[in-house]
């Protein structure tokens, strides 16, 4: 006898037809998803010929926070300057020590360039009280003048994190009434956010991924080289 060919009606086709099409709809729909979340440049450009021009993605608002010395902290005196910005907290167990580590090596490799601000805002204004941000930033070597620690109103914050930097944030307490403080991890993007002089966000970049950071190192190097 040949060989049994098996026809569309049969139940086993039918249910593996089934399964197929529905993976390729989980599949259209999260990239659907990913790219309804994802910051979108606010122009198109063409990189020129034997370089990478990074995109950008909107302006920065303006902002007044506080910074670990005391001191005000706003949008005006970083024109004219390259950031690089990141979310932390103090007592965040896991990807914030990483963040500020580095950033820290970032702080070391750009020594020598005046423009380059570094710029940690932490998500937990409540706990981190600037005499706690200053012990943190010291435990990671931040020259005061170079890597800026932020703090200010949470509901000031988290609005300029969304609408202002497009990232994700959440303190899970605002979810949970009457819950506690002790141990709650606040929810928030660990990539860092590249600005140019004029305020531009010019890039995101995974703070666990080393190509997401090697493209770092060379977007600032452009930006630093563009006057």
């Amino acid at each position: 006898m040949g060989e049994q060919i098996s026809q569309p009606g049969n139940p086993g086709v039918q249910k593996a037809l089934w399964g197929l099409l529905i993976l390729v709809l989980i599949g259209v729909v999260g990239a659907g998803t990913w790219s309804l979340f994802s910051p979108k440049p606010a122009s198109k450009q063409v990189p020129s010929v034997g370089s990478r021009q990074p995109p950008a993605y909107g302006s920065v608002p303006l902002f007044s926070f506080i910074e670990r010395s005391g001191r005000r902290a706003e949008r005006a005196e970083f024109l004219g300057k390259i950031w690089v910005v990141d979310l932390i907290y103090t007592r965040c167990p896991d990807t914030c020590p990483l963040q500020s580590a580095e950033m820290a090596r970032l702080q070391a490799e750009l020594v020598n360039d005046a423009d380059i601000r570094l710029v940690s805002i932490t998500v937990d204004p409540a706990r981190d009280t600037l005499a706690v941000l200053s012990r943190y930033a010291k435990r990671f070597g931040a020259d005061p003048k170079r890597w800026l620690f932020l703090t200010g109103e949470k509901e000031a914050i988290y609005r300029f994190v969304r609408e202002g930097l497009r990232l994700p944030v959440m303190d899970p307490r605002s979810r949970a009434r009457g819950a506690g403080g002790e141990g709650v991890s606040f929810l928030h993007s660990s990539r860092f956010v590249l600005v140019d002089r004029e305020a531009r966000i010019r890039g995101y970049y995974e703070s666990s991924d080393m190509e997401s950071l090697r493209q770092l190192r060379e977007d600032v190097k452009t930006l630093l080289r563009k006057e």
